[in-house]
């Protein structure tokens, strides 16, 4: 095997025993050479994440208000973890810093991922690995922006001078040398980032569920797990709402062609999720990879005679629009109809306006408004090639009650889309997965 790349997200780190089991995964494998350790997480329903109690000591720095009281949570917090793993470290001079940087009035980015780093210092000590300062080796540029060829010099430079190591998640270092963190899943980013610095064969993200589920548990019971699932069925299941990896925080190890395995820190022997490049095209077994949605949309229906004819009609439609600041999710059409699909938010306070530019510049003959309108995807690399998977999707449906109000098929062919309406949405969803899985 080769290298593999571990990243702990805050749920993993919250204690003490929650560490002691990541690095028992880490020991198991002499392949987990790097790990990217998030802050601390909750450890209960009503404790308090690491980081959120930076963000408290900022803001009332900035007020010139005492930090005392919520720094001493999180030093207790850093203190007590060192304590039950029985490690020599004395973190308290480092504690000490970062209470006197943020007094003095470090920037919100430096403050907040000092959670990462003195987990980061915490795991090192314990695993026995070398500790890696991510301001030395990730790089934003003056405007903030990532440098990713800057970052993959440094780091594959540094990781090949240390047999294992530990790289805090979260942050890095702008060209003035002050500390920059990433505006979200930061964590998993820099773990991607060093998957791809190491070349790694492997990139493991260690949570607290044993991978990605084929639909929301909240609306399914016990949905499976999704064995493996490609980077181009991830971005559709993302987009329409699933709690999946955010773009952002694969793109590097996608770039690079290294699988991603989601893993349940609290259950390793569960094999996760495996998130890769391609899978087999030849495979095709009428199934399905997952079933997301999401709510609050309205669809603009416009109806004209001969509207194919008419040239330039859709670039009309998409004017009005676009001199309006309103953005489309999708726009399915026929002869003569075209639907906009249109998020409530960003129509808001915007609907006559819209209606009234459509009537001017497009005259059609009608226009029907629907609100509370829902989406649902059934998301599938085989779709397309295994003969009756629509009429399953329609028949579950069909059997289920739900009126279907608008169909979207992408390009990609990965995926069909239903536009129901909103007090549908949970009926649909149930019914899709039943057909498909059972």
């Amino acid at each position: 095997m080769g290298v593999k790349v571990c990243k702990f997200g805050g749920s993993s780190l919250a204690s003490g025993e929650q560490i002691r089991k990541a690095a028992q995964i880490v020991q198991s494998d002499p392949d987990r050479r790097f790990v990217v350790p998030s802050a601390p997480g909750k450890r209960h329903g009503d404790d308090q994440k690491i980081t959120d109690l930076l963000y408290l000591c900022h803001a009332a720095a900035a007020q010139k208000v005492s930090i005392g009281e919520t720094f001493e949570l999180i030093s207790g917090r850093y203190l007590q973890i060192v304590a039950e793993l029985e490690l020599g470290l004395d973190l308290q001079p480092h504690l000490d810093t970062v209470r006197k940087d943020i007094e003095a009035g470090a920037s919100a980015d430096y403050t907040a991922s000092r959670g990462e780093y003195l987990n980061g210092l915490i795991i090192a000590d314990l695993l026995g690995c070398t500790f890696v300062d991510p301001v030395e080796v990730i790089f934003f540029d003056e405007k903030g922006r990532f440098d990713a060829e800057k970052t993959q010099h440094a780091m594959s430079s540094r990781l090949a001078e240390a047999d294992r190591a530990v790289v805090p998640g979260f942050f890095g270092s702008t060209p003035d040398g002050q500390v920059k963190t990433f505006s979200r899943g930061g964590s998993d980013i820099t773990g991607a980032i060093v998957a791809r610095g190491a070349a790694a064969e492997v990139y493991e993200n260690w949570t607290d569920v044993s991978g990605l589920l084929m639909a929301d548990p909240r609306v399914v019971d016990k949905p499976h797990t999704i064995d493996v699932v490609t980077y181009r069925e991830l971005r559709e299941l993302a987009y329409m709402g699933a709690s999946v990896l955010h773009d952002e925080a694969i793109f590097p190890v996608r770039l690079a062609g290294i699988p991603v395995n989601i893993r349940n820190t609290n259950r390793p022997e569960d094999a996760g999720t495996m998130i890769v490049a391609e899978a087999d095209p030849h495979v095709h077994t009428g199934t399905i990879t997952g079933v997301a949605g999401r709510k609050d949309f309205t669809v603009i229906a416009i109806e004209k005679a001969l509207m194919n004819a008419e040239v330039g009609f859709g670039r009309k439609v998409l004017g009005v629009l676009e001199a309006n600041g309103v953005s489309f999710e999708h726009m399915p059409s026929g002869i003569d109809t075209l639907s906009l699909v249109i998020e409530d938010g960003v129509l808001e306070g915007k609907l006559d306006d819209v209606l009234d530019g459509l009537r001017t510049e497009c005259k059609p003959d009608k226009i029907e408004v629907y609100p509370e309108m829902a989406l649902v995807a059934t998301v599938g690399r085989g779709m397309a090639h295994h003969p009756g998977m629509a009429a399953k999707l329609f028949g579950s449906l069909a059997d289920a009650g739900v009126n279907i109000r608008m169909i979207d098929q992408g390009s990609s062919e990965l995926n069909i889309i239903v536009g129901i309406e909103v007090g549908d949405f949970e009926t649909a969803v149930r019914a899709i997965y039943q057909a498909f899985v059972g």
